[in-house]
C-alpha cells in the first residue's frame, strides 16, 4: 500500500495516466472474458470466482467437459499469478506511479498473448476442443499476469481483472452521496469491462479472425505509453 505521505507527493498527471492505462487493461480483461465464454468452451479468462462456480457445477451436473474447461482456467490464471508476481515483486514506499517492472510483466503478457495469436489464427479454420482449451489457459496465464502487475500498484481496490470489490463500492459510495469525482474512476473500469465484453462478443460472433486483436493492441498502447512514464 502506498503510504499516504508519498501519495500526497505524486504528480496528479501521472495518476490520471495510470487510471487510464488500468482502464485500456480492463477493456482488454472484457475482451478476453467474452472470446473464452464464447468461442473457447465457455469458462472466463479473468472471473475465477465465476470459474470456481462453474467448477461447482460441473461436478452437481456430472459435466466432465465443464469440469476440465473451469479447472484449467483457474490452474492456468494461478500461474499467471505466480509468474507476474515472480517479476513484479512487492510494492515499495518508494515506488514511482508506474514501476517499470509492471511495464516488465506487461511485456510478459504480451509475449503469451503473442503466442495466443499464432494459435488462433492457424486452427481458426479447424477449431478442435483441445486448441480452444489451450487458448483458453493462454488467455488465463495472460491475464493472471496481469492482475500481479496491477497490484505491484500498491493501491487499494485498484484491479483490471477482478471488479465485484469495484462494484460493491461504487454503489456504497453513491449511496453514501459520495462526491462524483471519487466515484468516477470505478465506474470508468466497470464501463471498460462490459464495453470490453460488448465487443469481444461482437468480433467472435462475426469477424473472429480479427479477435486477437482486442488483446494485443491495447497491452501494446499500455506498454508504449507506460514505457514513457517517469515519477
Amino acid at each position: 500500500m502506498t503510504p499516504p505521505d508519498l501519495a500526497t507527493q505524486q504528480d496528479p498527471r501521472l495518476l490520471r495516466r495510470r487510471h487510464a492505462l488500468v482502464v485500456v487493461l480492463t477493456f482488454l480483461t472484457g475482451s478476453a472474458d467474452a472470446l473464452g465464454f464464447l468461442s473457447l468452451g465457455g469458462a472466463f479468462a479473468s472471473v475465477m470466482t465465476g470459474n470456481m462456480v462453474l467448477l461447482g457445477l460441473s461436478a452437481g451436473r456430472g459435466d466432465a467437459e465443464l469440469a476440465l474447461t473451469s479447472g484449467c482456467a483457474i490452474v492456468s490464471f494461478i500461474a499467471g499469478v505466480l509468474a507476474g508476481a515472480r517479476v513484479v515483486g512487492s510494492a515499495q514506499p518508494d515506488d514511482p506511479v508506474w514501476p517499470r517492472r509492471v511495464t516488465w510483466a506487461l511485456v510478459l503478457e504480451l509475449v503469451v498473448f503473442a503466442v495466443f495469436l499464432v494459435v488462433w489464427e492457424v486452427t481458426l479454420h479447424a477449431p478442435d476442443a483441445r486448441v480452444h482449451l489451450a487458448l483458453l489457459m493462454l488467455s488465463a496465464v495472460a491475464l493472471g499476469v496481469q492482475s500481479s502487475a496491477i497490484q505491484r500498484f500498491g493501491v487499494p481496490g485498484l484491479s483490471s481483472t477482478y471488479l465485484t470489490g469495484t462494484l460493491t463500492s461504487l454503489i456504497a459510495g453513491v449511496a453514501a452521496r459520495s462526491p462524483w469525482g471519487s466515484l468516477r474512476p470505478k465506474a470508468q473500469v466497470l464501463l471498460a469491462l462490459m464495453v470490453g465484453a460488448a465487443v469481444g462478443a461482437l468480433v467472435a460472433l462475426h469477424l473472429p479472425v480479427v479477435a486477437p486483436a482486442l488483446l494485443i493492441v491495447p497491452l501494446v498502447l499500455v506498454i508504449a505509453v507506460s514505457a514513457r512514464m517517469r515519477a
